[in-house]
């Protein structure tokens, strides 16, 4: 047996040894996933509660609060896009590309909201 076998016999275990631990479970991995899923849930719950409040608040204030309207604008684009980087920061790629689809749908009502203005 030669040096170069030995050296490739000791690459092939190496890997083994690195495929199998990459085929467990990463202990972390719970705790990151319940995380995630916390943080994004809280900030689409209070986008779908603010916004809205923001809104009818900027249309129906004394005289007529176009800075309310613009701040609810931003929020309703900014906030699904925040949840999309929180997401895909955790390594929940699929949650964070409906997130992304979900901002993406946004812009329109956002730009009608700014033209409540």
């Amino acid at each position: 047996m030669t040096t170069e076998d030995v050296r490739l016999a000791r690459t092939a275990q190496g890997f083994a040894e690195r495929m199998a631990y990459a085929c467990q479970k990463d202990p972390a991995e719970i705790a990151r996933r319940v995380r995630v899923r916390r943080v994004t849930t809280a900030l689409i719950v209070g986008w779908a509660v603010i916004v809205p409040i923001l809104i009818v608040y900027g249309v129906t204030g004394r005289d007529r609060e176009p800075e309310i309207i613009s701040i609810a604008a931003l929020m309703t684009v900014l906030l699904p896009f925040l949840s999309a980087v929180i997401a895909t920061q955790g390594r929940r790629f699929g949650l964070g590309s409906v997130y992304v689809i979900l901002t993406l749908l946004m812009v329109l009502p956002a730009i009608w909201v700014a033209q409540l203005r």
